[in-house]
């Protein structure tokens, strides 16, 4: 990547579930945060479902949130890069990232999605394609390499 399209990189946010993909994405991301001295925001997105309230608490979801925050945290802390996490909640997590995105003006939306293949085809998934469409920012899509490669 050239060093002029770094210097465009103020702020990225990264969308992280506990995923290999969503760890893979924020390397990429705090190694970019780092070059570049943008800031690093990640973003953990509860989908709570219509049939509850939305700020209804969930325990469970809560308590793993926390642990794939303070993970990611960590990790992009030892990249030597700022880092902020926060967790929301929200019906679809796709809509929660670009309006975040738009809240924090953010350039930068880094995914890291797994490699998926649905019924033989790659599929991006409806989270990704959502915020390719709809986000106010840059989306730089991150995905896993074909599980049977380089092994």
């Amino acid at each position: 990547m050239a060093v002029t399209a770094l210097t465009s990189v103020k702020s990225i946010l990264v969308p992280v579930d506990g995923s290999d993909a969503a760890y893979q994405a924020l390397g990429l991301a705090a190694d970019i945060a780092k070059r570049a001295h943008a800031r690093l925001h990640l973003l953990y997105v509860i989908e709570v479902p219509r049939s509850m309230a939305l700020d209804m608490p969930i325990d469970a979801e809560l308590q793993r949130a926390e642990r794939v925050l303070d993970r990611a945290e960590k990790l992009a802390s030892e990249c030597g890069v700022e880092v902020a996490g926060d967790l929301v909640q929200a019906r679809q997590a796709g809509h929660a990232v670009v309006d975040e995105a738009v809240e924090r003006g953010v350039d930068t939306i880094v995914i890291g999605v797994g490699y998926d293949r649905p019924y033989g085809e790659y599929a991006l998934g409806d989270f990704a394609e959502y915020v390719l469409k709809h986000a106010p920012a840059q989306v730089w899509i991150i995905r896993s390499a074909e599980p049977s490669a380089g092994r």
